[in-house]
């Protein structure tokens, strides 16, 4: 565990009968984004609120260490390593950005030079400076969201958990969030995100775990997930009729449409799989017009690993 900043074994949660986790195993690499992605109700939330001190785990879960930090010994260290930005805003509209952002640094313990210093530097790192002044009710959604984080930031946290972190914006101050979120982890902090934007996981992400039933059901990167989804095919198209039907007899089982010369091989997108393709038509002399390759997206992956066609929920893929 020396060099994760969140590790997890067994960690389990339970509400009377129901197991909302079931034994999860986490391990997010420092300086890198994780992304927890699952339907409502996998217990995404529950997990953020364990790791981050608000909910206890139950007895039976196993060793959790948050920013190196045992988090049933040493609750407070983990809270000063920290920090959390949920899924409803945490800023008081009735007070002004500047002032949101004071209070904050009050509750960190800064003295009044520092907590203005730290306040007008990450008001201007997250273009707040020209509302600063201004009640926070009247900020735009995005707005809003970036206050948030900047306050999340006053204490100099190493490990930030974003909770739904773009939920209600629109495309493009959801764009710039994303932006905001890559300079976090480029300054060496650790992102843990939770999220229901499939493209958003598969945008920052360094690694993905999917949650279902209160097990994780798949891990790995976006590429690797989706690769476990059969699907992926490589398209072959050409213009010569003569060298189309060449290509269908040396490449075997192969899918195809006679009408737009075109064909496809079942292929898990790899470069193994494509070089094998690519030896196989420079073996019997035929050159294609167009090679594209096709891989399933993450709303392929979500769906079957969390539909009641995916994979068994008992069963674990996990890809290293």
């Amino acid at each position: 565990m020396t060099d994760l900043a969140i590790a997890a074994n067994g960690l389990r949660k339970s509400y009377g009968d129901k197991a909302v986790l079931d034994g999860v195993d986490l391990a997010v690499p420092e300086g890198t984004i994780f992304a927890l992605l699952g339907p409502n109700g996998a217990g995404k939330t529950t997990a953020v609120k364990i790791l981050s001190t608000l909910v206890s785990p139950d007895p039976a879960s196993g060793e959790i260490r948050v920013g190196g930090h045992d988090l049933a010994a040493d609750p407070q260290a983990v809270r000063a390593a920290i920090g959390v930005t949920g899924q409803f805003s945490a800023v008081d509209g009735l007070i002004t950005g500047e002032e949101n952002m004071l209070l904050m640094a009050d509750l960190h313990h800064l003295s009044r030079s520092e907590g203005r210093r730290v306040a007008a530097g990450l008001l201007e790192r997250f273009d707040l400076v020209e509302a600063a002044k201004k009640p926070a009710s009247t900020y735009s959604g995005g707005m809003k969201r970036r206050l948030d984080i900047a306050m999340t930031l006053v204490g100099g946290p190493r490990v930030i958990f974003l909770d739904e972190p773009t939920t209600g914006l629109d495309p493009r101050s959801r764009h710039t969030m994303w932006q905001i979120i890559r300079e976090l982890v480029t300054g060496g902090v650790t992102v843990f995100l939770t999220t229901q934007y499939l493209e958003e996981a598969d945008q920052l992400a360094d690694r993905i775990a999917v949650l279902d039933g209160g097990r994780i059901v798949a891990e790995g990167t976006a590429e690797e997930l989706k690769r476990l989804i059969p699907g992926g095919h490589v398209r072959l198209r050409f213009s010569d009729p003569a060298a189309y039907r060449r290509a269908v007899s040396a490449l075997g089982e192969v899918t195809t449409d006679d009408e737009a010369l075109a064909l496809q091989i079942p292929s898990d997108g790899s470069q193994r799989e494509l070089r094998s393709v690519l030896d196989r038509l420079d073996l019997a002399g035929i050159e294609a017009d167009e090679l594209t390759v096709h891989t399933p997206d993450l709303d392929d992956v979500f769906f079957a690993l969390t539909g009641s066609a995916g994979l068994p929920r008992q069963s674990k893929e996990s890809v290293r």
